[in-house]
């Protein structure tokens, strides 16, 4: 069974940065990390960044020019690099990996932006 894990989650203040890491194992067929999704107490889960095996990446509007997704694919890790973080980015972020048409995601790491 595939195994998606996060981590890099935590408390900053307004203005700080974090690094999310999300690795892929397991399962028949490679699973591969594809992005990051989002959401905050009483929302609906959001996109926030995507990125295809080409290197192509998409952002949501709101935190274009402030984050950055990128992957290694020697390690199956997909990284999210969070910087200028404002209080509105507080939520459980969630990576999103593709096997084939199977969906897998992650357990989620909760980061909350506060002073």
């Amino acid at each position: 069974q595939g195994q998606v894990v996060e981590s890099g989650g935590g408390l900053v203040q307004p203005g700080g940065s974090l690094r999310l890491s999300c690795t892929a194992s397991g399962g028949g067929f490679s699973i591969n990390p594809i992005g990051w999704y989002r959401q905050a107490p009483g929302k609906q889960r959001e996109l926030v960044a995507t990125i295809i095996s080409s290197g192509i990446t998409n952002y949501a509007d709101s935190v274009k020019g402030r984050f950055t997704i990128s992957r290694d694919s020697a390690k199956n890790t997909v990284y999210l690099q969070m910087n200028s973080l404002k209080p509105e980015d507080t939520a459980v972020y969630y990576c999103k990996a593709l096997s084939r048409s199977i969906v897998y995601w992650g357990q989620g790491t909760q980061v909350t932006v506060s002073s």
